[in-house]
């Protein structure tokens, strides 16, 4: 497998497809690169060199007890495009992976960076405030965390029926992608799988997105029930200054998979814009 170590010695998994311009790829909580392989598969056969990580604590990476951050992430991923020599990097990021992709830019800057896509992606903030009254009430993250305590396989299982919009009339509920979910899930350590829930709800990336220079595509579904486009990705479209907004309408939170030949295109459009 590939991996490389970090500073404090975790070991961090990624597959790397292809030859061309980079695409790095942040997965979403509690999945692993693995849940970008549609949109990777699809890339690597059309010129690009397509790359995704499993994020420490999660899939085949090493199982830190530290680290479960937003500044952590961010910093394993200067790491990766380190180790790499990467230039020119096409960053995508869904969900808490877009918040990762945020974080990366604001503590790095975006020198070796060429666009940027975040996908239902946490920015700005999820967690409701006094400055983000739209936001989710902490009540319901506390109630994340004490499901995963409980009974983490069937809180990811259950989790499916939303993050697919499998739960809403007239809805094909596909199995194997249920399935597909929890398997990844289940790789999680445990440290990751609950800590990075405070990670994804309560990092203000505000400020990181008024950093970002680069061109940026924020692709979101009107019918996401795990990151509403309220409070997302309508006012992050407002922060980046180069930011093209595409909202699916109907789409859930899991749309790479659910709507994977609509993002694909438009990601091959923007990247080749």
């Amino acid at each position: 497998m590939n991996t490389f170590t970090t500073k404090d010695d975790t070991r961090i998994y990624y597959k790397d497809w292809g030859s061309g311009q980079p695409v790095v790829f942040s997965h979403g909580w509690p999945l692993s690169a693995d849940a970008f392989e549609d949109q990777m598969f699809y890339l690597t056969a059309r010129g690009f060199r397509c790359i995704a990580h499993d994020r420490r604590g999660h899939g085949r990476s090493s199982q830190p007890w530290d680290g479960n951050d937003m500044d952590t992430y961010a910093d394993d991923l200067a790491a990766l495009i380190e180790h790499l020599h990467l230039e020119n990097v096409i960053h995508v990021g869904h969900s808490t992976g877009g918040g990762e992709v945020v974080r990366y830019i604001g503590r790095h800057g975006d020198k070796r960076v060429a666009k940027a896509v975040l996908i239902g992606a946490i920015p700005p903030l999820m967690l409701q405030t006094a400055a983000n009254p739209g936001g989710t009430p902490l009540a319901a993250f506390d109630g994340i965390r004490t499901a995963v305590l409980a009974d983490r396989s069937q809180f990811f299982k259950d989790l499916t029926m939303s993050f697919y919009g499998f739960n809403r009339p007239g809805a094909k509920v596909s199995d194997g992608l249920r399935e597909s979910f929890w398997l990844q899930g289940m790789m999680a350590g445990f440290p990751a799988a609950y800590f990075c829930i405070k990670a994804f709800s309560e990092t203000d990336l505000t400020e990181d997105l008024k950093k970002i220079t680069v061109p940026t595509l924020i692709l979101h579904g009107d019918d996401d029930q795990i990151v509403p486009i309220a409070d997302s990705a309508l006012l992050s479209a407002k922060l980046v200054p180069q930011a093209t907004l595409r909202v699916y309408p109907g789409a859930p939170h899991g749309l790479c998979s659910t709507h994977k030949d609509q993002v694909n295109a438009d990601l091959l459009a923007f990247f080749r814009s």
